[in-house]
């Protein structure tokens, strides 16, 4: 094909060239325009037709970036509604958690009529080497004082109250090397001393100690506070004994408790702003 095209091409120049002007001279005999008005119509035609495709191609493009421009808005809307109808769901767990613990509150409530609680959420967390601390976003103005103790919606101990300020206090918990409780056994009630202990405390663990010689104690033991001098309410679950270890001077023993409330992951906890002193 391509040698007959290089061998003849001349030919067939001539010859197309031939039947435009034959087509022109038709064209301008039987419609009755000119003969060049015609040959430029002829030769015109195939521009017009490239130009009509290329129009109608850069049309093409133009919609379909509209089309990409609408969708990319769509896309931006539906993200936007995804985000909303995430915080919603985030919130209605949030609120239905809350009411859950209000739920086991009441609960706790009809068995501890004696106590009067203030709610609080927790504000921020202080947990190092050396101390075991949260904040709280009541104070005083809910009748938050220091010495008041801090526990769960299940009655579990969380800590004490170190710092009490017109909307926000600190709580000092049971980790901490400075937390210092009477305690007594559940199962045996013998009465002893829970303290936060530095070599357990990173270990979420604290210290029972002052055990008597003749001590029973096991492990999964329940141990409570014991409310003596009446500084705290008695009967507070601290933790359950995991272990019993000898102190180092091979004399005295001690039991290694693991509280009964996750501190690391409290969101929201009560304060017992009043209680009644059981003799």
């Amino acid at each position: 094909m391509k040698r007959f095209f290089t061998k003849h091409g001349i030919i067939v120049l001539t010859v197309a060239v031939v039947i435009a002007v034959g087509l022109c001279i038709a064209s301008s005999i039987s419609s009755g325009t000119g003969f060049l008005y015609n040959a430029m119509g002829v030769i015109a035609t195939p521009f017009r037709a490239a130009s009509h495709a290329v129009s109608s191609w850069a049309g093409g493009i133009s919609d379909h970036f509209d089309n990409v421009e609408n969708l990319q808005e769509e896309n931006q809307a539906l993200r936007k509604r995804v985000a909303e109808l995430e915080k919603e769901l985030r919130n209605a767990e949030k609120n239905s958690e809350e009411n859950e613990r209000l739920r086991t509150l009441l609960n706790l409530r009809q068995q501890r009529e004696d106590f009067t609680f203030a709610s609080a959420h927790v504000a921020g967390r202080s947990t190092s080497n050396w101390e075991a601390e949260l904040t709280l976003n009541v104070g005083t103005d809910a009748d938050v004082s220091i010495g008041d103790c801090v526990v769960n919606e299940e009655g579990f101990l969380v800590g004490v109250i170190s710092e009490a300020g017109l909307n926000w206090s600190t709580v000092t918990t049971i980790l901490d090397p400075n937390s210092q409780l009477g305690a007594t056994v559940f199962r045996t009630g013998e009465t002893t001393v829970a303290l936060g202990d530095l070599g357990l405390m990173l270990d979420n663990r604290l210290k029972l100690a002052y055990l008597q010689g003749n001590s029973h104690l096991m492990n999964g033991d329940l141990v409570l506070t014991s409310g003596i001098g009446g500084y705290y309410p008695s009967g507070l679950v601290i933790g359950s004994v995991e272990e019993i270890r000898t102190d180092d001077n091979g004399l005295t023993r001690y039991g290694v408790l693991v509280p009964q409330v996750d501190i690391q992951q409290l969101k929201q906890v009560f304060v017992i702003t009043d209680f009644q002193v059981v003799q």
